[in-house]
């Protein structure tokens, strides 16, 4: 997860900054779950069903805007993420690492948090925290959230929380998952849900470098993975999907989606295509975007640590049967730590639609990849530096999460000369 320390700032034009030649290497958790759970009987949720805006699936081929990022608020202590409820009314939600989640409406901070866990979340280590936040698809009718978390004794946390008096109340705190985890970095921690009305959890590799508990090819640890439950089964803590790709297989985490994974710093979901896109953390030497299908059976290994990105990882000649490439890879004479984003379905800026976006932690690049001729090319349209999160709101306009700045942006198409 891209979240070194870094000097504090305090420019707002922001996209127009140099960029400081940082590098920073990040690797991740843990060991395994105890909990049990019950096969789900694969029907979603009702409000899972609604469909999302109509948007075309292909990227346009004409040339890309550049974009800057324009300050929306300011003052918050290290953010890790910024998302909507769902609920219609039209606020961001800004999850800080300490512990908090905070409100922006209509431009404004919310003087009292929307949630206070910082009694539970271990934050100390660089890349620990509360690092992501769900809202159930009927959440304003159920009031039901999502958070990722590391917690005191340093196990990567996802947990259930309900909404009391319009805020998100702590005594109501169902843990989902608590993963040990021997390392504090690596600890992914991203939470969404997908179209078919269930909940992806992104975990790391299990730490320290080169995955050395090889997690990420075991489909019997749960760090390294995608993992997909069903939190509105009858089963406690969760149920599993019974479409789960190894629900079946001996020896293998049911809850997991995908697998091969190292420090997937963000993944989500097209909300035009259902779409599932990954970027995933490389050790020293490539940074990678992985691109799921909508009509994927889930499954997909994604190669780390046998392979980083197209390569072999600490050898000259691997394996490579059965593995998922990356739709794109960048080495790191080009930066050090990817941060994901979504592809932008928003109205702001049309030329970008169906383009996905993603920005490099040290070098600050924003960099839109999109297919063209039947190959993925990427395209640098502005610049943000220290970004630890995209973020979307309910119209699918974009925005940043300033690490060491504090300040969230929004981005929009820059001025032309």
């Amino acid at each position: 997860m891209p979240l070194p320390s870094f000097p504090g700032r305090t420019a707002r034009a922001f996209w127009v900054l140099p960029v400081p030649a940082v590098l920073v290497f990040l690797a991740m958790i843990a060991a395994d779950c105890t909990g049990t759970s019950g096969t789900s009987d694969e029907t979603p949720p009702a409000s899972a069903s609604e469909t999302p805006p109509a948007a075309a699936s292909a990227a346009p081929s004409g040339p890309l805007p550049k974009l800057r990022a324009e300050e929306v608020a300011h003052g918050f202590t290290r953010p890790t993420f910024v998302t909507h409820a769902g609920d219609g009314s039209g606020r961001l939600f800004v999850v800080e690492k300490p512990g908090r989640i905070r409100v922006i409406r209509n431009g404004a901070i919310e003087s009292q948090p929307f949630l206070d866990i910082t009694s539970v979340v271990q934050s100390s280590g660089n890349e620990q925290g509360l690092l992501g936040l769900a809202f159930h698809p009927g959440f304003a009718s159920n009031g039901r959230f999502f958070v990722g978390y590391t917690g005191r004794d340093g196990t990567n946390t996802f947990a259930e929380y309900r909404v009391n008096g319009g805020k998100g109340d702590p005594t109501t705190a169902r843990v989902l998952l608590a993963i040990p985890d021997k390392y504090p970095n690596h600890n992914g921690g991203m939470l969404a849900f997908g179209k078919d009305g269930f909940l992806y959890l992104s975990t790391g590799d299990g730490g320290s470098a080169g995955d050395p508990d090889g997690n990420g090819q075991n489909l019997g640890a749960l760090p390294g993975k995608l993992l997909r439950i069903d939190v509105d089964a009858t089963a406690r803590p969760y149920g599993i999907p019974a479409s789960n790709p190894f629900v079946s297989r001996t020896g293998a985490r049911p809850e997991t989606w995908a697998y091969g994974l190292r420090n997937p710093w963000r993944f989500s979901f097209d909300r035009a295509t259902g779409d599932l896109w990954i970027a995933d953390v490389g050790q020293n030497a490539y940074e990678e975007v992985d691109r799921q299908p909508a009509d994927s059976k889930g499954g997909e290994n994604y190669g780390w640590s046998t392979m980083e990105g197209t390569h072999c990882y600490g050898a000259s000649t691997c394996d490579r049967d059965g593995k998922t490439l990356p739709v794109h890879e960048y080495s790191h004479s080009l930066g050090c730590s990817i941060t994901g984003g979504y592809v932008y379905r928003g109205t702001s800026v049309t030329a970008l639609a169906g383009a996905y976006l993603y920005v490099d932690y040290c070098r600050g690049d924003i960099t839109a990849l999109r297919r063209q001729d039947g190959v993925w090319k990427p395209e640098v349209v502005g610049k943000a530096q220290s970004i630890s999160a995209f973020g979307e709101d309910e119209a699918g306009e974009l925005y940043l999460a300033g690490d060491s700045s504090g300040i969230i942006y929004r981005l929009a198409a820059a001025p032309v000369p």
